[in-house]
């Protein structure tokens, strides 16, 4: 990023794309993390670890990363809308993703700033709207693929604090331990090919299932 007043501008921009405040309705959502709570797969700090490690790698790094690259990056990205909205596998994560994509895409049609995309036919998926925000924010790919990444990790953290419970301290000490992994996400989906995307997250999607009837829930997915 530039330095002086317009570096300064271009930290103001990333910071509002990743915060929490952006109204998209993100914090009704867990993706799947209640429902794994809630089966105690997840149950302590310990635990929160694990399966915040084993969500970097094995979907954020491998998946809605490289699909958010290429949305950010491509001159005709619309496919790759409704691939990632095809690999949702359960009818919450997909009214997840669609809920929070076309929240954000009304942001910007209130706001006049659609930089003349068109919604697309499916309907506008979360990383498909979170590029939109970034181009029309004049925002770079590189900076807004590690806001996307950071405001996931960020949102399930909240998500702990709120039904493990996990302290503030321990969710910062959480934050601090997986760092590198948050680094490491962002490298891996900058450069992972096409041919080694993979979306295959069996446990994910059961937890997710099993969260649609569960009795009792303070998150929509």
């Amino acid at each position: 990023m530039a330095g002086g007043a317009d570096g300064s501008l271009a930290v103001t921009r990333l910071l509002r794309l990743a915060s929490p405040a952006l109204p998209i309705g993100a914090y009704a959502w867990s993706s799947g993390l209640e429902s794994a709570i809630e089966t105690s797969v997840v149950h302590d700090e310990a635990s929160a670890g694990v399966w915040l490690r084993d969500a970097l790698a094995l979907s954020v790094a491998r998946w809605e990363g490289p699909i958010l690259w290429r949305l950010l990056t491509a001159e005709s990205a619309e496919d790759y809308n409704a691939l990632y909205l095809a690999s949702r596998e359960t009818s919450e994560l997909r009214a997840e993703t669609l809920q929070t994509g076309m929240g954000l895409w009304r942001v910007l049609q209130a706001l006049e700033e659609t930089d003349g995309a068109s919604l697309p036919e499916e309907g506008a998926t979360l990383p498909w709207a979170w590029a939109q925000a970034a181009r029309a924010w004049h925002i770079e790919p590189e900076p807004a693929l590690s806001a996307w990444i950071f405001a996931w990790f960020e949102n399930q953290l909240a998500v702990l604090m709120k039904t493990l419970p996990l302290g503030q301290v321990a969710s910062q000490r959480l934050l601090s331990a997986c760092l590198p992994d948050l680094a490491q996400a962002q490298a891996l989906a900058q450069t992972l090919p096409d041919d080694a995307m993979s979306s295959m997250l069996p446990g994910l999607a059961i937890l997710s299932s099993g969260h649609e009837t569960q009795y009792s829930r303070l998150f929509r997915s």
